[in-house]
């Protein structure tokens, strides 16, 4: 309450206030990026990245998303070409983008997955010699951190999700970090109708703002946030104890020389060796009032807007893991005797 009643006073709730000011002043530094630009949510933050590069043709990125990844693509005018994934980590299989490189091809948007961080370093090699831009959809990675350095710095801009369901959030809400100033400008334009001064409107921009309201909250979550990830640990940990061994479970594999966030809790169900499938996991936990998601399912480029479009046999990685992923419940506030009752009900539905 102490946050928000200066803003009863002051009445100012919108339009880029001291509270919008101070967390992204805040978030640059703990996030050690050089600038970071607030928008009202992830999806627009990463709509409008896109816009302001003025991009056009092709967009190398994964199926293996959330909607809004896509989306945001071809809401900019721009195609996407769905590269496969790496089996071990969900994110972007590196290995495989040159071969989808064509004369349409303007940039790369990778996606960090679960809190698992794409393959930076071949990007960028690859980025480099073909001269394209790379946003990174970092909506999973908000803290994680690459031989200590904050994810956001890589690439061209990355951004991140601070709605409700994540790690760090600010109800809703949404940021991308750059360290082009240029393109800092370019995106303050665009989320505020264009607007340079009280007179001069000389872009065509949208309404994109955080308000004060969220950037409040974001403010009073930043001061818990490391206490939460370690919690997240502890039951991450737990989960990692109760499954391991657990023939036809596969569980995430810890990366090397990355701090991770613990954002979610997958596992991908092989029904062969598990002897039976998800869907009995899915229905027995639901069975307790336990209730997971098929995440990512369907794949984007399988989703009915856009039938017809792609093949996703095209992305054989990404659509058997689509058909297999559960994430389990995963918060600072689950107990471990949860975590034990879950990894119990899952043990037993093997067939």
């Amino acid at each position: 309450m102490e946050t928000i009643r200066p803003l009863w006073d002051s009445v100012w709730l919108t339009n880029m206030g001291k509270l919008h000011n101070e967390l992204a002043t805040q978030l640059e530094k703990y996030l050690e990026v050089s600038n970071v630009s607030l928008f009202v949510n992830g999806h627009m933050a990463l709509e409008m990245v896109l816009q302001a590069m003025d991009l056009s043709g092709e967009v190398i990125t994964t199926p293996f998303t959330f909607a809004s990844t896509t989306h945001a693509i071809v809401r900019n005018g721009l195609t996407p070409v769905f590269c496969d994934i790496d089996p071990d980590d969900y994110t972007i299989d590196a290995s495989k983008i040159e071969s989808l490189i064509t004369d349409k091809t303007c940039a790369i948007v990778p996606v960090h997955v679960y809190g698992c961080i794409c393959d930076v370093e071949a990007i960028e090699a690859i980025a480099k010699k073909h001269g394209l831009k790379v946003i990174y959809d970092a909506a999973h990675a908000f803290a994680v951190k690459y031989k200590g350095r904050g994810v956001g710095n890589f690439g061209d801009a990355s951004m991140f999700s601070f709605h409700a369901t994540k790690v760090y959030h600010t109800v809703e809400g949404g940021a991308i970090t750059t360290d082009d100033k240029d393109l800092m400008d370019r995106l303050w334009k665009l989320k505020d109708f264009g607007i340079r001064d009280e007179e001069v409107v000389d872009g065509i921009g949208a309404n994109a703002k955080m308000n004060e309201f969220c950037a409040a909250m974001g403010l009073c979550n930043l001061r818990h946030i490391d206490e939460e990830i370690e919690k997240r640990r502890l039951v991450f940990e737990r989960y990692m104890d109760r499954l391991s061994g657990t023939e036809g479970i596969a569980l995430m594999k810890p990366q090397k020389d990355v701090t991770p966030n613990y954002a979610y809790y997958p596992i991908v169900v092989d029904e062969k060796k598990f002897g039976s499938n998800r869907q009995v996991i899915i229905d027995s936990l639901a069975k307790e009032d336990i209730h997971v998601r098929k995440y990512f399912y369907p794949l984007t480029s399988d989703m009915d807007c856009y039938k017809g479009r792609f093949d996703s046999s095209l992305t054989p990685v990404a659509k058997w893991t689509a058909d297999r992923a559960i994430t389990l419940p995963m918060s600072a506030s689950l107990s471990l005797d949860d975590v034990d009752r879950i990894c119990e009900i899952v043990r037993s539905c093997r067939g």
